[in-house]
């Protein structure tokens, strides 16, 4: 992390451009600099040990004025990590470790030889590529938000403001009147990227208009949708633009008093977050008459405690008042009644980081990028049964079969595509015949999914889909605050019915009972986890009807998935006797020798698919069998046919 050096405080937009150019004029583009990863993702892989190794190594060949090094946030590859690029050329190393560090020095920065070992491969051609911008899973990507995480220190203003930063801010105090703010925000058509996809603008007007002296802005980074995380690598990585778009958002709204609302798992995030509040502080762009604008605006973080229904606006309200978080009512809208009884409006990270970008390009810049009804670029975090999961931004409309082949470069291992859950836990489970729908907020929204907050979870064909609904249902019941009945209780009994189902114990007149249950959960519940909360199970219901009918009819599960419905066999014309899956069973259950066929004892068996994952690809003699009688064993002593 760089040293912030003595600040001083600008007071107007030309101060800023002039600040903005002395450290232009200080930056050499050609100089070397060794940009890490050193978001929450790559510092799972160790990259502060490779950070330091890197300055060690610098100074070890005395380069400490020839080379930077520069910790940077996440650029999306998570999967890859830990990640590096090295500029001016753009190299991109992928699976970084610290022995690598004295070869990248020695090799790549003194002589500028490209380490081929550290290149990414595709999977499915093989090709190597040096450079990031030519690497597939980012070349089809349009990287508005997150291309900055790659190219600055989060931990440093004067980087951001070497790309431009708090330009816009400067512009919308000294160019334009808080109207023409809002007018801009209008036009471009931002929507709320936090999951309901409601006009931003709108947001903004009803609040302004709503009676009060006292209004606040707030930023929803509470995210608590399984697998995704991209309000978290913006905020790690790139805080002082979700800081410019607050600013400029307060001004437009006319409030003076912000919060930035952080999941509690998110200690990253909440220090860089405080750390670009007190420079921002520092330079004159917070606080007390901004740019000498006379415009006075002061923002606080507050630390979520980790639950779910919190991501909800009143929730996130109460929360922050020091209450339970727990929804209310939506017959007064938080726009008008939301912290203290205040007006409030509530935009998630992304949205806000959006701002900066509409008031320095215009609307109509914005406008031309995406779909008819929705405009700009959308963060994905794509993960599950795919070869490249990470964060992934694209335009608008781009098809789910672009985002999952053409990034996500297809699934693991050529398995057969079967769904993609869009939209978090309450979105729903899409299947083949809809991988060229745009993904935009209307499309998913025809086809019984959302687009949510933005996560993709890539299922493949060992997936069970009743399992799954089972499974997002289950979470939901757990986080649900159970203030209302319709969601608690109709949880709690479609939890239980999916159970039973997943287990063998379904009956014909369940499915009936579960499109009741949704229905009255859609109509009745008191926020949008409960009207939502059933999507899992209807769109699974509607795309793989067929599984439930196995699961019932036939005590079967397609998928071979669910325990109670599965049992494995080992097939003595391929078993090898290798004794692998023996030394491996956790149950004792396979018995066995060298040179004789292993079998596998039915009633000891746990079903716990150990022997089916350890069984070497070229024997294949486990087998996963469901809704069928189990083969006899062959006879005791039975040896391997050797060929």
């Amino acid at each position: 992390m760089q040293v912030q050096k003595q600040a001083r405080r600008i007071n107007s937009g030309q101060e800023l451009e002039a600040l903005r150019k002395s450290i232009l004029n200080a930056k050499d583009p050609a100089r070397p600099c060794v940009a890490l990863c050193v978001g929450t993702g790559c510092l799972a892989y160790g990259c502060m040990d490779i950070l330091g190794a890197f300055k060690r190594e610098i100074a070890a060949h005395g380069l400490q004025d020839k080379v930077e090094v520069r910790a940077t946030g996440c650029p999306g590859f998570c999967e890859r990590g830990a990640l590096l690029t090295i500029y001016p050329q753009g190299f991109f190393y992928q699976r970084v470790k610290v022995e690598d560090v004295p070869e990248i020095i020695s090799e790549t920065m003194l002589k500028g030889k490209v380490i081929e070992r550290l290149l990414y491969v595709d999977p499915n051609t093989g090709e190597r590529y040096v450079k990031e911008a030519d690497v597939p899973f980012y070349k089809k990507q349009q990287r508005l938000l997150l291309g900055s995480n790659s190219r600055i220190d989060p931990t440093s203003i004067e980087d951001y403001l070497a790309i431009g930063g708090y330009a816009a801010l400067a512009k919308a105090l000294h160019q334009m009147s808080p109207e023409q703010v809002l007018a801009e925000v209008k036009k471009a058509d931002l929507r709320g990227r936090g999951g309901g996809g409601f006009p931003a603008g709108a947001k903004w007007e009803e609040t302004r208009n709503a009676p009060g002296d006292i209004k606040y802005v707030i930023v929803n980074c509470d995210e608590g949708d399984p697998g995704a995380y991209m309000d978290r690598s913006l905020t790690e990585g790139n805080p002082h633009a979700v800081l410019e778009g607050l600013i400029i958002g307060a001004y437009a709204i006319g409030a003076h008093e912000g919060f930035i609302y952080v999941r509690q798992e998110y200690p990253l995030a909440c220090d860089n977050l405080n750390i670009a509040i007190r420079q921002a502080q520092e330079y004159g762009l917070l606080g007390e008459n901004i740019l000498g604008s006379g415009f006075t605006f002061t923002v606080k973080v507050h630390r979520g405690a980790g639950a779910f229904v919190s991501g909800e606006s009143s929730a996130l309200m109460s929360a922050i008042e020091g209450k339970v978080g727990e929804p209310r009512m939506k017959y007064v809208h938080t726009a008008v009644s939301g912290i203290k009884g205040r007006p409030s409006n509530l935009n998630n990270v992304e949205t806000w980081a959006n701002v900066p970008l509409i008031i320095d390009k215009g609307a109509d810049w914005f406008r031309s990028i995406g779909t008819e009804g929705s405009k700009g670029t959308k963060i994905f975090s794509l993960v599950g049964k795919v070869n490249n999961t990470g964060l992934v931004e694209i335009p608008m409309g781009m098809t789910l079969r672009e985002i999952i082949y053409g990034i996500g470069g297809g699934i693991i291992k050529g398995k057969r595509f079967k769904g993609v859950q869009t939209g978090g836990p309450s979105g729903g489970i899409l299947p083949e015949q809809c991988l060229d729908t745009p993904v935009d907020f209307d499309e998913l929204a025809k086809l019984g999914s959302m687009m949510g907050s933005g996560g993709m979870v890539v299922m493949d064909e060992d997936t069970c889909m009743v399992d799954v609904a089972r499974y997002f249902v289950s979470f939901l019941c757990e986080e649900s605050c159970g203030k209302c009945i319709p969601c608690r209780e109709g949880l709690r009994v479609l939890r239980q019915i999916l159970t039973d189902i997943c287990e063998g114990r379904g009956r014909p007149e369940d499915i009936g009972v579960i499109k009741e249950i949704a229905e009255v959960m859609a109509d009745a519940s008191l926020c949008a986890l409960g009207t939502t909360a059933a999507n899992p199970v209807l769109t699974t219901l509607r795309y793989f009807g067929e599984e439930y009918e196995a699961h019932i009819r036939d005590k079967r599960c397609p998928a071979r998935f669910c325990k109670s419905l599965t049992s494995y066999y080992i097939d003595p014309q391929k078993c090898s006797a290798c004794l692998i899956c023996l030394r491996n069973c956790p149950a004792s259950a396979i018995t066995g020798d060298k040179g004789i066929v292993h079998w596998i004892d039915q009633e000891k068996c746990t079903r716990c698919g150990v022997c089916f994952e350890v069984c070497p690809d070229r024997f294949s003699a486990v087998l996963r069998i469901s809704g069928g009688p189990v083969p006899p064993p062959p006879p005791a002593g039975t040896r391997v046919k050797r060929e």
